[in-house]
């Protein structure tokens, strides 16, 4: 657009306040693994600030209070989650794409070098989810969808032949969300990785049966 003559002599208006100087989605990415090693009420402002590197007022300005920092954090998490399901279940079949969903899990339940953290959502959210109406609604949109996922993915196998026609997929994926649910649970609770590993094959076959 043709700017009039008077408006190319009128300055730039500044912008107010100081701009941002860090890296938004790295931020939250940092303060969604505080929430994940520490649990939502144990972790502080001041904890968040130190996994961050920015002081309280930059936070509160870019993100809003702990709780609105971990309503991000969650959804942070379940879009992760979300692309990872969608990715391990990308041209491959029914089988191997759950166990690759599983052993995705798997992999960001015990970080290398750290201890076992199990799943954001199972760990942390659940506690709070009782007590807290916003937290229980993201939890349980999170979890069931990943169960649409699973069960989006089991009707394709019924189309293509991979499971019998009269499949009830609805039942198969609840199953199949079950299994990672406990892995997730077992993984915080402190379990071997490999008897995780070997109840995820056990879960696959069960679901693929």
């Amino acid at each position: 657009m043709v700017q009039k003559s008077e408006d190319k002599a009128k300055p730039a208006p500044r912008p107010r306040g100081r701009p941002r100087s860090f890296d938004t989605e790295a931020t939250l990415a940092q303060a969604t693994l505080a929430f994940w090693r520490q649990g939502y009420a144990p972790t502080s402002m001041d904890d968040l600030s130190a996994a961050t590197g920015l002081n309280r007022p930059s936070l509160y300005g870019a993100f809003g209070d702990k709780h609105a920092l971990y309503l991000q954090a969650l959804r942070l998490y379940t879009e992760q989650s979300d692309a990872g399901i969608a990715a391990a279940f990308a041209d491959c079949s029914l089988r191997d794409g759950l166990l690759r969903v599983y052993d995705l899990a798997l992999q960001l339940y015990y970080p290398a070098g750290e201890a076992a953290r199990g799943c954001l959502l199972i760990g942390t959210a659940a506690t709070e989810a009782p007590r807290d109406e916003a937290i229980r609604k993201q939890l349980g949109d999170s979890l069931r969808g990943f169960n649409a996922a699973f069960e989006q993915r089991l009707r394709e196998a019924v189309k293509t032949g991979e499971l019998p026609a009269r499949t009830d997929v609805a039942i198969r994926a609840q199953l199949a969300s079950a299994v990672l649910h406990s892995i997730a649970l077992r993984a915080r609770a402190g379990d071997a990785r490999q008897e995780l590993a070997a109840l995820a094959r056990a879960g696959v076959e069960m679901v693929c049966a």
